[in-house]
């Protein structure tokens, strides 16, 4: 089932920020590219978006019906996607226990709505995704690991970098 799956993901991901401190944890590793704080901020942002949407597409009787899409395909590095400006990270300095936290609470609220919604309804609704179209909303719980475990590779590459700068 995909909460393991995705609690598994994100065990991984605060794993990793343990290698950090927050200046760190800030710290962008290339001029162009996102620090480990924008990575996690991203992650908070999509959530909360998806969780938006969901609630909504639940309420809205005219949600369409949708084939499942091979959503896994999120995790190659290799397809890009540009994130759309409403999940792009701001460069406010954040620490990680409060960026953690909010990541943490982000996925207890999505997870409260997948608990509270009739099963069938959210197979039956569907809610636009950018790239893969109409998802079904069951398909968005799992999506939402896939694409973490994407930019778990990122931070990691990320880390790897920043800490080859500093020693």
């Amino acid at each position: 089932m995909f909460i393991e799956k995705n609690n598994k993901i994100r065990a991984a991901l605060f794993k990793q920020l343990e290698l950090l401190n927050d200046e760190q944890f800030n710290q962008k590793p290339e001029l162009d590219a996102w620090s480990p704080k924008e990575i996690i901020e991203h992650l908070i942002k999509l959530e909360n978006v998806i969780k938006d949407g969901i609630t909504y597409q639940l309420a809205n009787p005219k949600s369409p019906k949708a084939r499942r899409k091979p959503i896994q395909l999120t995790t190659l590095r290799i397809i890009k996607a540009k994130a759309p400006t409403y999940i792009m990270p701001s460069t406010e300095f954040q620490t990680i226990e409060e960026m953690k936290t909010t990541l943490h609470t982000a996925r207890m609220e999505l997870l409260t709505v997948y608990e509270s919604s009739d099963k069938e309804t959210l197979n039956n609704k569907s809610l636009k995704h950018p790239i893969f179209g109409q998802l079904p909303l069951v398909q968005w719980f799992s999506f939402v690991g896939y694409h973490e475990k994407r930019h778990l590779r990122q931070l990691e590459k990320t880390i790897e970098k920043i800490k080859g700068h500093k020693e």
